[in-house]
């Protein structure tokens, strides 16, 4: 009895500690809620000139309709130009890319994958060849679509003196099923109730795999793009919160990335995503957390880093699997010990799995309801998927455990979606 009653305060403690570190995010929902719109009438003080980077590994399917879109931005034509990377192709990603105006450079090695050395690759190019002339660069994949104003907005975001910025991520595919709606409302949630309210409460924001926007300075200064962990955007977004340099969001810039629609496909970039976080982990948590102690928005922006990358997932894991062993070693006992030892153990674990069902079946209808019509589906799937969000995020509890013990490298998805309903918001986009 001594031992269920230390594993009751076990289970109390971690859930008071979660609630106590994560207690700001809750006060970014309310400031997401409160505040439904960034009003920026900053004006920018000029143009810049920018390069708009395209990290493509056999996209022919669809690199052709963001190169199109990329044309079509309501900016000056002459201070953007496109670039593919045609990384480790075996298509005709890099011709398509000629084909449409691009300057494409084709990358084959096959012990350095992913697009972190990738986007090296590409700097150091362009400062070899004495291209590197522009003031930024904006980072897309090549299954995205981008709102007509999206440079124009970005520049203007930009003007402010900020390092890096990301942008409002919607999905071209919301509704092709549980798996493709679970990513939209997760990134839709990303935008509104995390970098929206980070943005106005004066912290860092992170980026977020593309549609971001990093200063030429940056790349200057780093000597092009060092980050090469399976994650390199929140590696990228980590070791700026350390070195004081300012992410911003930019409300009014929108994109439209395709989500993975099968389980296969999801499990292999969910595990990449985790095994990246653990390695994120592993390199920066102790500076991190010396910077969680400095004055002002270094200090939160190193705290909000620190929490987005602790492995919470697997504090909650243990915690299950502690309940689960002691619910069986329990059946050695007496009945009437078993019995009683089973009903609470139990109840623990059902209640575990039901608050994580009900907080984030919230964080889902809160963002569906808030994000209702930038949302491309019918009403009756809105709110079904609110219901399978939960159950998408459940799906991270093996993932989180395989990620500890799996060997992970980098994969491709590789991408189908043609134009639909996401192009129709792209034209009527009113954000």
């Amino acid at each position: 009895m001594k031992i269920l009653k230390l594993v009751e305060i076990l289970n109390f403690s971690m859930a008071v500690l979660f609630a106590v570190l994560y207690l700001y995010q809750g006060i970014y929902v309310v400031v997401g809620i409160v505040r439904r719109r960034w009003q920026d009438k900053h004006q920018p003080s000029r143009l810049r000139r920018y390069a708009a980077v395209v990290l493509a590994r056999n996209e022919e399917n669809v690199l052709g309709e963001l190169l199109e879109n990329l044309k079509k931005q309501n900016y000056p034509k002459e201070l953007l130009d496109l670039y593919v990377v045609a990384d480790n192709c075996t298509d005709r990603t890099a011709d398509i890319a000629r084909q449409a105006g691009a300057f494409a450079y084709e990358r084959f090695d096959a012990i350095h994958k992913g697009k972190g050395y990738a986007m090296d690759y590409l700097f150091k190019k362009l400062k070899e060849e004495g291209k590197n002339v522009y003031e930024g660069y904006f980072i897309f994949d090549a299954d995205n679509l981008v709102d007509p104003n999206f440079v124009w907005e970005m520049n203007r975001t930009f003007d402010q003196g900020y390092d890096a910025l990301t942008c409002y991520r919607n999905s071209k595919n919301f509704d092709d099923n549980w798996i493709s709606a679970g990513y939209s409302i997760w990134f839709l949630r990303e935008a509104r109730f995390l970098n929206f309210p980070r943005m106005l409460l004066g912290t860092n924001c992170h980026v977020s795999g593309t549609g971001f926007l990093v200063s030429a300075k940056v790349i200057e200064e780093n000597g092009g793009w060092p980050f090469h962990l399976l994650t390199e955007d929140i590696q990228f977004s980590v070791d700026s919160a350390i070195r004081g340099r300012k992410i911003g969001y930019c409300d009014k810039a929108v994109i439209y990335d395709e989500q993975p629609t099968t389980f296969r496909q999801s499990w292999d970039q969910r595990l990449r995503w985790s095994k990246g976080f653990y390695q994120v982990d592993r390199e920066y948590t102790v500076p991190l957390l010396k910077g969680c102690f400095r004055k002002g928005r270094l200090g939160s922006s190193c705290y909000d880093m620190f929490i987005t990358i602790a492995p919470g997932m697997l504090l909650t894991v243990a915690m299950l699997i502690f309940n689960t062993i002691l619910l069986v070693t329990c059946l050695t006992q007496p009945s009437y010990i078993s019995a009683y030892v089973m009903r609470r153990l139990t109840m623990s674990i059902v209640s575990t799995f039901g608050s994580f069902y009900i907080v984030f079946f919230l964080y889902g209808i809160v963002t569906v309801i808030s994000e209702w019509k930038y949302i491309a589906s019918t009403p009756v799937r809105k709110i079904g998927y609110v219901f399978t969000f939960p159950l998408f995020m459940f799906t991270y509890i093996p993932i989180a455990i395989a990620a500890l013990v799996t060997k992970v490298e980098w994969k491709p998805i590789y991408h189908t979606a043609s134009k639909n309903k996401a192009q129709l918001l792209v034209e009527k986009s009113g954000k």
